[in-house]
């Protein structure tokens, strides 16, 4: 069975930076696209970035010139870099292996002063 963990979430003040971690166990990494979305309170989960199995990027329109969505096939582990935070960023950050129902537990990302 497929599982995959997230973790480096934290508390950030604005313009700040995180790096998330996506590790995927179970099964290989390599043969799978994979995306990062996103879940405020009171909102639906969004899409914030993904990455196809061939290195392919695709981000959302809040994420463009600000996250930056990696790989490493090696470690199992995708990895959202995320610079100058804004507020609106807080949420728990999920990742997904693309069009399925795997989904790790998420880690809560607080962008506040």
């Amino acid at each position: 069975q497929v599982q995959l963990v997230e973790s480096g979430g934290g508390l950030v003040q604005p313009g700040g930076s995180l790096r998330l971690s996506c590790v995927v166990s179970g099964s290989l990494l390599s043969i799978y696209s994979m995306d990062w979305y996103r879940q405020a309170p009171g909102k639906q989960r969004e899409l914030v970035a993904g990455i196809t199995n061939n290195f392919r990027t695709n981000y959302a329109d809040s994420a463009k010139g600000r996250f930056t969505i990696s790989r490493d096939n090696a470690k199992n582990t995708v990895y959202l870099q995320m610079n100058s935070l804004k507020p609106e960023d807080t949420a728990v950050y999920y990742c997904n292996i693309h069009n399925s129902d795997a989904w790790g537990q998420g880690t809560q990302v607080t962008v506040s002063s």
